[in-house]
């Protein structure tokens, strides 16, 4: 299993609401329209990841999951891989439920989305001050 660390922040406009995608971003500022998003100021998008997680993840028959923290509150989302993901994009890490794949896309058919996250944790990051950590582990 391989394992990425991902650091976000909170942002006054999250909200958290999207039914099919969960985004974290490197950039700093945000509309209420970015509903998917969950954290900002990010440590590092999808490009940052490591080779050898981006080959595992590519696999067809990768499980992905990824495990978000907040204060101590933690929640965790399953995915897959998939041999069409291209893990491009420089700020975005997204997760669908969907099998929509893109530059931004970490995992496809996720169990969760942004609204589905513990509302502990869509509510503390609504405050610039928050921490939110994304252990993004990838196992075939």
């Amino acid at each position: 299993m391989l394992i990425e660390k991902v650091i976000a922040y909170g942002h006054k406009n999250i909200t958290a609401k999207h039914k099919t995608t969960l985004e974290i971003t490197k950039d700093a500022e945000i509309s209420k329209r970015a509903d998917c998003i969950i954290g900002v100021r990010a440590n590092k998008g999808l490009a940052d990841f490591s080779e050898e997680f981006k080959r595992l993840a590519r696999r067809d028959d990768a499980k992905i999951k990824v495990v978000l923290e907040v204060d101590g509150v933690r929640d965790v989302i399953i995915g897959r891989g998939s041999k069409s993901l291209t893990f491009e994009h420089e700020s975005d890490i997204v997760i669908r439920k969907s099998t929509y794949t893109c530059g931004r896309t970490l995992m496809i058919k996720a169990d969760k989305a942004s609204i589905d996250i513990d509302e502990r944790i869509r509510r503390a990051m609504q405050n610039p001050k928050k921490k939110l950590i994304a252990y993004v582990m990838v196992e075939v």
